[in-house]
């Protein structure tokens, strides 16, 4: 055979043998076809995740909140949606934990010791109050504080009960001197081992740093306890706690309350002045007013309020005057400004007329001294004379 026929050959086996290949290929389909139903598996709605089977045609919804039209409700169930104040709350509960945790933790990072009070508040668990009210003192204030606790704030065991059964705690707020341990400082010690109503901040004291005291305040006093309100207070004014307690109370439905005697006094461009505002540019025009806000005399936080200034301490502006501070910390949030008049009265015979009409004054000063006028020597009348009586407190609801 000549190599031309065996190469013809050879070509013939290949064709034949690729035709009989592609044969048995569709002869093996053809038989795979024959044992199954189908070509592919789809899988079943049922078994995929995050889904319901249709039944009836009607598709079952369930997500949590939501309620299309076409849902079919039993009505034999009640149906229960939680209101946007229990919402609040878990979120002012949430954000209070962490303003503690970070208090702690700044505590650590700087070196300081974590103070009792914080520690016993872990310890014994959350508690609610209804109030804390620190009252704003200085160093040189010794006899201001010993006129407050002559009168209108108790002593000993009786605030320890305060605390206990109404939920009040009550404490004398200052700071360090720019000496640490100094000489005022141990001033400030050994009066607070004598009446154990101080609260401390890690805070240099300063007229001019009166903000950030402010701030540090309420992030002190949010971390150490859980109260429904939190009240700063001057301690050259006088308060009818009892009536301060009732008159809180009836704002607690509200969410971000702020309630104090509202203001909007002019912004003071001229320098040397008293109140004046370096930063009066920021307000407008020379002549412009400031936004509403309360007189720095005394003041009520909400909750939630305090915890936000906590949370937000490190990137809330401070000017020169606290009152206006606080203000503009707020300004821009869904806030309820509350003007209560009662928080602002004249001392006698203002308040003591009020107080024989049956409108007993929250709070009691001379608006000529910011305060009550020579307020250590006249502490014990405006209290004799405008003060609810001491049964007023003890027989209050909580």
């Amino acid at each position: 055979m000549s190599w031309k026929n065996r190469g013809f050959e050879q070509n013939s086996k290949s064709v034949v043998s690729r035709k009989w290949t592609l044969l048995l290929c569709i002869g093996c389909f053809c038989t795979g076809m024959l044992f199954s139903d189908r070509m592919w598996s789809v899988p079943e709605v049922n078994d995929m995740p995050g889904t319901k089977m249709v039944e009836d045609g009607k598709l079952n919804f369930v997500a949590e909140g939501c309620a299309p039209q076409n849902m079919v409700v039993d009505n034999n169930q009640p149906h229960v949606s939680p209101p946007n104040r229990t919402l609040d709350k878990t979120i002012s509960s949430l954000e209070m934990e962490l303003a503690a945790a970070r208090a702690e933790q700044e505590s650590m990072l700087n070196g300081s010791p974590i103070s009792d009070n914080l520690k016993a508040s872990e310890s014994t668990g959350k508690r609610k109050y209804l109030m804390v009210v620190g009252i704003n003192t200085a160093f040189s204030s010794r006899k201001r504080r010993d006129s407050v606790r002559a009168t209108w704030m108790p002593q000993g065991d009786k605030r320890k009960k305060l605390e206990e059964e109404k939920g009040i705690i009550m404490r004398f707020v200052i700071g360090h001197s720019a000496t640490a341990g100094g000489i005022l400082d141990r001033a400030i010690e050994a009066e607070d081992r004598k009446h154990g109503d101080f609260l401390r901040l890690e805070h240099v004291e300063g007229y001019l740093e009166l903000s950030a005291k402010t701030k540090t305040y309420f992030t002190t006093a949010v971390a150490l306890w859980d109260a429904e309100f939190y009240v700063k207070v001057d301690d050259d004014i006088h308060v009818n706690i009892a009536t301060l307690g009732a008159t809180l109370s009836s704002h607690r439905s509200k969410p971000r309350v702020y309630i104090g005697c509202m203001k909007s006094g002019p912004v003071l461009a001229q320098k040397g002045v008293k109140y004046h505002e370096p930063e009066y540019w920021k307000f407008g025009e020379e002549g412009n007013k400031y936004f509403r806000h309360a007189t720095g005399q005394i003041y009520a936080l909400s909750n939630d309020l305090a915890t936000y200034i906590s949370i937000n301490q490190h990137v809330l502006h401070k000017y020169t005057n606290e009152d206006v501070s606080l203000g503009s910390w707020l300004i821009g949030l869904d806030v309820e400004h509350i003007d209560d008049r009662r928080l602002c009265c004249g001392t006698p015979p203002d308040c003591e007329w009020k107080a024989q009409a049956g409108n007993v004054c929250v709070a009691s000063f001379d608006w000529t001294c910011s305060g009550i006028c020579k307020s250590v020597e006249r502490m014990k009348e405006v209290h004799r004379r405008c003060g609810e009586g001491e049964n007023a407190l003890w027989s209050a609801q909580r």
